[in-house]
This record gives structure tokens, sequence and C-alpha cells, in this order.
């Protein structure tokens, strides 16, 4: 940051009108820009700095920033070729941006994203933690190191609006008798805990065994500070039930599926369920699948909505006459329009209309072809551009230093930070 004196008068004439405004209308402004904007206006002056970096100035900030969906695909091989991991932003405008999320490495896997700030799981012993819109990372240790069947879809990530506190979940898969490293990967008994600030990991028991296929096939969302997931009910009628975890007083809680039976066409395979998010509502998603292709959707769409949480009442949301073949998830719906792909390789965006909850996909648009990734391997999720920061959580004892960037990632950060430097010189010169 410049001092005053090595400053040009004229900049200093100028920051001195802007400065002599109200502090309340200084910060309204400050509230309407973009995150990238106001990055480059915390080197403007002392003032500015910390206005934009105040912990009640980020929260307000956070509150009206707009939403965006974040595609990602994780690394995967197609015909013997190696493709790295990568994220696609859906704008406002629903077009697809060309800017890269460069938190985001070659192998890494996205699984979880909360006010701005994504959870991925690395094939190191470390998570990794990121502010998509700064490029701020913290590297911390994995709860269980070396595991056997780890998988990153057994970790969650979510924020308390009362505590306040950020905490990363894990279902740790029970031991197997006989062996100190491997454990099952059908049944979990723990969730394992880290509060972002923390020393340790914590271990939670569940009321009882639950199934781990369950959320590796069915997904988990975190709405609120509570987590929910699919757990087996083989006397229910959809034989499916919804766990929660409440991420402040870290109590668990069951919620029935609707008592509806449904009505399966003849020649559809097994009915198949999802946990969604959608307005901030626990959402459940279910379809028949393809008999002789598992992964394939056949028949309507219907997706359930928890109007309710303690009278445990659901609505149909949605009924969709033609299913979709893949679901993507933990978030399909975006500014009312919902994500769907195709076996084409396309993703296409369409809008819900209908009366009732007989709704019709219509004005379909074709967002992207996600050629070669697979269709059935995408994750969607609603994300922010935010100013949360993460440098408070670096002391912690578990915290580590990212290791150097090299090959492909650091292509990828120096083209990003190429482009932000160019930003800067051009507001620069627009500022002189």
């Amino acid at each position: 940051m410049a001092s005053e004196e090595t400053k040009p008068k004229k900049q200093r004439d100028e920051e001195c009108i802007i400065n002599g405004l109200p502090g309340e209308l200084i910060e309204r402004i400050f509230l309407k820009l973009p995150v990238s904007t106001l990055l480059r206006c915390t080197g403007v002056c002392e003032q500015w700095h910390k206005l934009i970096r105040d912990p009640q100035f980020v929260t307000s900030h956070l509150q009206d920033a707009p939403q965006c969906a974040v595609l990602f695909f994780p690394q995967e091989s197609v015909s013997g070729e190696p493709h790295p991991a990568d994220a696609i932003l859906i704008d406002e405008a629903w077009s697809p941006s060309t800017y890269a999320v460069p938190v985001i490495g070659p192998d890494d896997f996205l699984c979880g994203s909360c006010n701005g700030l994504l959870v991925l799981y690395t094939k190191s012993s470390t998570l990794k933690v990121a502010n998509f819109a700064t490029g701020e990372c913290l590297h911390l240790e994995k709860p269980v190191k070396n595991l056997r069947g780890d998988h990153f879809l057994f970790y969650n990530f979510g924020f308390h609006p009362l505590s306040k506190e950020y905490k990363i979940t894990h279902f740790l898969g029970d031991p197997v008798v006989g062996s100190t490293r491997s454990h099952n990967n059908s049944r979990f008994s723990v969730i394992q805990v880290y509060t972002l600030g923390g020393e340790k990991w914590r271990d939670i028991k569940t009321p009882e065994a639950l199934s781990l296929n369950c959320v590796k096939n069915s997904g988990a969302v975190n709405i609120d500070g509570t987590m929910c997931w699919l757990i087996e009910d083989m006397v229910a009628n959809w034989q499916h039930a919804v766990m929660t975890f409440d991420l402040s007083g870290e109590s668990f809680a069951r919620i029935q599926l609707p008592a509806t039976v449904h009505e399966d066409c003849a020649g559809g395979g097994p009915r198949r369920y999802w946990i969604r998010e959608i307005d901030r509502k626990i959402c459940i998603a279910t379809a028949q699948a393809c008999p002789s292709l598992p992964r394939r959707l056949v028949g309507m769409l219907q997706i359930w909505e928890l109007e309710n949480k303690t009278e445990q009442r659901w609505s149909l949301k949605y009924n969709i006459q033609y299913s979709p073949d893949y679901i993507p998830g933990p978030n399909l719906v975006h500014r009312n329009k919902i994500i769907l792909q195709r076996r084409d390789g396309n993703l296409y965006s369409y809008e819900l209309l209908g009366e009732n909850f007989n709704t019709k996909l219509c004005k379909m648009a074709n967002l992207l072809d996600f050629f070669p990734h697979k269709p059935d391997n995408m994750q969607s999720y609603i994300c922010v551009k935010s100013l949360v920061r993460l440098d408070v959580y670096k002391k912690t004892a578990i915290a580590r230093r990212p290791k150097q960037r090299e090959g492909w990632e650091l292509k990828k950060w120096e083209a990003w930070e190429h482009e932000l430097s160019e930003n800067e010189r051009m507001w620069s010169d627009t500022h002189r």
C-alpha cells in the first residue's frame, strides 16, 4: 500500500473527496460492488482496507451476493486417456463462464460448498479449504491417514448461522475385524467432525449403524446448519428415511418420507432416490431406473419438498413428465430453472412450467457440451463469491501449508493471476 507521501497530489485529493462522504454511504456503495473490485479497493487506502476486511462488512456483503452455479467434473479416464478435474461457473445470465476456478487442482474432488468456500478432497493426507473468489487456501490434515476405501462423497461441509462455525464432517466406515487400517465400505457408526479453527477431529457416534451406500448413491445436503442424508428404512413405503445432524448441537433426528405409494411403470426397473436442496428446502427426487442400464432413468421424475420439518409434512413440488438421463446434485435447480444431463453429452437448462405440481420442461437451453467427461460424474453446487477469510484459521494445529504448485495446476494459476494483474493495471490507469 503506497504511503501518503508517494501518492500524486491529484490521487490524494480524489481520495479525500471520497473519504469525506459519510461512512455509512461509503459502506452502502461498497456493498454493491463485486468481490473482484473490492479486493482491488483494499489497496487504495488504509480506511478502505479496514472497512472491506471488517467481519461485519464481510457478512453483510455475503447476504446480498448473487448466486452462481458451479459445475464440477472430477478427474477421470476416458478411453484410456486421463482428463484432469475442472469446474465451470454458470452466471446469472445462464451462460458458462470462461473464468477458471484456480483453487481446484487436477486431482481434486469437490465435496462441499458454503458461503463462497469450497472443501476439496485430495489424494494426499490433507483436505483443502479454499475461497474460489480470492484464491486463498487452507490445507487440513484428514481425520485418518491412508484410509482404505475412503471416498470424497463421505465428506461434507456446512455453516451454522447461530454458532457462526464452519464444520467439516466425515462418515467413517466401521473397522474391519482383525485389521487396523481397513474400514467397512457399507456401514458406519461414527461421524468425524472438525470445526474450522479447532485443534482436532472429534468422533460423534450415530444412533445406529447406517448405510454408506445410501450416502454414496443418494448424496447429502447442508441446509441452514443441518446436514441431511438418506438412510435405509425397510418398513417404510419408500424403504428410506432422512437422517439429520445439527452442526451446532451435534444431535441426530429422523424424518419419515411420504407414505404415498408410487405407481411404477411395468417396463421400468427399481426406483432410485436422491436427496437434494431447492430454495433452501430438503427435497427428495425419485424416478425408476432403466432395467438394462441402472444408472439411466425412465418414466416420470418426482420431486418432493419438506414443507414442515416439525410435522414431517411433505408435498409434491414437481412431477416432470419425462425423466432426464441423469440427476446432478446436490443442487439441480438454479434461478427457477432445472439443470439436467442427457446421454448425448450435453447439459441443458429447462424452465419449469405447469399447473399445480404437473410440470413440463419448457424453453430448453443447451448450456455446454461436457465431453469427454462422463455424464453421471458431474456435480452441481449453488455458490457465491465472498470475502470470507481463511487466514484467521491458519494457526490451528492441524493446518498445513500447501505444497508448491506445479505442472497443469501452476499454468491454471498463472492464467488467473495474469488476468487479475491485468484488471488491476486497467483499474490503476482509469484511476489516474
